[in-house]
Formats: C-alpha cells, sequence, structure tokens
C-alpha cells in the first residue's frame, strides 16, 4: 500500500456552495442585531467578502473589504505597525489581531474579522510552512478571538476556501455574543 500525499488526507474544503449557505446564515444573524461585517484578507484575496455578496440583500449587513495583500498595504489601509510585521511577520497572530482591529477603527461595521496566510504553493518555510494560516475576529465590545490553521500543502484552492470557513464561523460566533 503507498503513502498518501497531503492533497488526498488533508481537511475537505467546503464547497462553493456551502460556503455561501454559511454566509447567508452569518448575515441574517447579523441583520438581526443590525451588526455590520468588515473583512480584511491577505492570503484569502477577498474571497470572503465575496462569498458574503454572493448572497442578495448582504449590502445590509457586508460594510466593506480591504484586500491587504502587501505588507505595505497592511500598514496604509489599515494602520498596521511597520513594526509589528517586522518582529512577527505578516503572518502571525499579532498581525492578524492588529489587522482586525484595524478594520474595526477604519470601517463603520461592529464586527470584523482577518485573514493572513501562506496559500502556497510557494512562500512557506520551516516556521511558517505553506497551509499556515493566522486569522482574528473583533467586535466593538472589545472581544477578540484568534484561530490557527495548519491544513498542510492541500492546494491553494483548499486552503483558501478552509479559511474562508472559519472566518465565517469566528463572525458568527462574535454575532452570538452581541
Amino acid at each position: 500500500m503507498s503513502r498518501g500525499t497531503a492533497k488526498e488526507h488533508g481537511p475537505t474544503a467546503p464547497s462553493f456552495d456551502a460556503l455561501v449557505a454559511e454566509a447567508s446564515a452569518l448575515l441574517d444573524a447579523c441583520r438581526k442585531k443590525s451588526l455590520k461585517i468588515a473583512t480584511t484578507e491577505s492570503c484569502t484575496g477577498g474571497l470572503i467578502a465575496a462569498i458574503l455578496t454572493e448572497v442578495p440583500g448582504s449590502s445590509d449587513v457586508f460594510e466593506r473589504g480591504f484586500v491587504t495583500y502587501s505588507n505595505d498595504s497592511k500598514t496604509e489601509s489599515l494602520g498596521v505597525p511597520a513594526d509589528l510585521i517586522e518582529a512577527y511577520g505578516a503572518v502571525s497572530n499579532e498581525v492578524a489581531e492588529a489587522m482586525a482591529t484595524g478594520a474595526l477603527t477604519h470601517s463603520r461595521a461592529e464586527i470584523a474579522v482577518s485573514v493572513t496566510g501562506v496559500a502556497g504553493p510557494g512562500g512557506g518555510t520551516e516556521n511558517k510552512p505553506v497551509g499556515l494560516v493566522h486569522m482574528a475576529a473583533t467586535d466593538s465590545a472589545g472581544h477578540l478571538l484568534h484561530r490557527e490553521l495548519r491544513t498542510g500543502d492541500i492546494g491553494r484552492s483548499a486552503i483558501r476556501r478552509l479559511s474562508v470557513a472559519e472566518a465565517l464561523r469566528m463572525l458568527r460566533e462574535l454575532a452570538a455574543r452581541s
């Protein structure tokens, strides 16, 4: 029996339709509480925003999305300190939290989520391999959540879809607290 690759045995990424269904449930929950959402995305490149806006009527909940792919954009658009990025790297808990906080500060949203990671296929290192993703979510009441995914090199699309699914779960968790 041959050994499988990480792609064969890694976590299963949700389908586009499954993500849209999750987004719809999140938007309904936020709508009931008059919450607006902001996103800031690096390795997902706007996919969270795209999934949210795939749902008709999302404009009454989705306030805005930032795609902050470069380090400079994280600093310029969200106010993430350059020295924080230099000290911990863009793919870190610290930067994910600063991104989420920056999204709240630079929007009119009550809850925000951020994603930064290494989606591959290149760009990974021993300390920050392909499949490492840091996410943070925060709200205007000061609650802060962090998640770290280590999917392995299961493919760029799968890493991004798993990240979107977790980001939607984090936003639902914050919405439930509000």
